[in-house]
């Protein structure tokens, strides 16, 4: 089983889950924006952490044989911090970088006018810069949230195959599939979706344009979801090859949209970088 996670936040996890990953078939991850917790209280703050997207998450990535590329966004939970409205003027530098393949994550948390603002924005500079979407659901009020997210996203007039709405569940996924928009779903231990309830929307609304995620923050999360989710596909009667469609080639085929994306690399045995590391791996052991 080879596994491309399309939403993952390595920044807040170790290395021996890069090792457990890599084990459960994880040869690709796409690592979004997000909020780390604790308020950042200054724009200097974004550059430091989106520079460690850029560099040492993919190269504590590579030691362990994971492709690691990401999405740059300000997150909406902190559109709302006049602080980090500066960030907005940041973010075509980043955007130009070769390993962002997204927008990411934008959306609501608490569907304020000041989200408003920063999401619109964020999806005329996706326009701009001809790169897909990572949309952020808000926790609270999802169906009402979702609502408001399509109708932004119509309209800014971006296409909706370049963009995917994130962290749906059962009340959502119709209104996003309806949209022409990928669908996105975050597996998780206790909250979210389970690997059960996926394989059953699975069933009722096919394997096209589905993404299926782990979401690993600093949260009660698991980077192995990914791999149950295969486990649990496999267990309900789907094939092989709606397991690989699903964790491997539509992760490829969305963020591929961005041009940046190296397939040839994705798909290349990575196990000799893997097995041979003595950086992170054996030197520390």
């Amino acid at each position: 089983m080879r596994i491309f996670d399309p939403h993952i936040h390595m920044t807040s996890r170790t290395t021996a889950d890069y090792r457990q990953m890599y084990d459960a078939g994880v040869r690709a991850l796409v690592e979004p924006a997000f909020w780390l917790g604790q308020p950042r209280t200054s724009v200097g703050s974004f550059v430091d952490y989106f520079d460690s997207l850029l560099g040492w998450e993919p190269f504590r990535a590579a030691q362990f044989g994971i492709a690691h590329h990401c999405a740059i966004a300000l997150n909406p939970k902190e559109a709302n911090d006049p602080r980090c409205a500066g960030v907005l003027d940041l973010l075509p530098r980043y955007l130009a970088k070769d390993r962002v393949v997204a927008v990411g994550e934008v959306g609501y948390d608490s569907m304020t006018p000041e989200e408003d603002a920063a999401f619109a924005r964020q999806l005329a500079l996706a326009i701009e810069h001809e790169l897909p979407v990572l949309v952020h659901t808000p926790h609270r009020d999802k169906a009402a949230g979702t609502r408001r997210t399509l109708d932004v996203v119509r309209e800014s007039g971006i296409p909706p195959e370049r963009v995917v709405v994130d962290h749906l569940n059962e009340v959502t996924v119709r209104m996003v599939a309806e949209s022409g928009c990928w669908m996105a779903f975050s597996i998780y231990p206790d909250t979210k979706m389970d690997p059960d309830r996926m394989v059953r929307v699975l069933r009722e609304f096919g394997t096209d344009r589905m993404l299926v995620n782990s979401a690993a923050d600093w949260g009660n999360s698991d980077p192995l979801r990914t791999s149950m989710t295969g486990a649990a596909m496999l267990a309900g009667g789907f094939g092989p090859a709606d397991v690989d469609k699903v964790l491997w080639q539509n992760p490829v085929d969305f963020y591929g949209q961005s041009g940046r994306l190296d397939v040839s690399e994705l798909d290349a045995d990575r196990a000799a970088v893997y097995e041979g590391n003595s950086v992170l791996r054996g030197s520390r052991e």
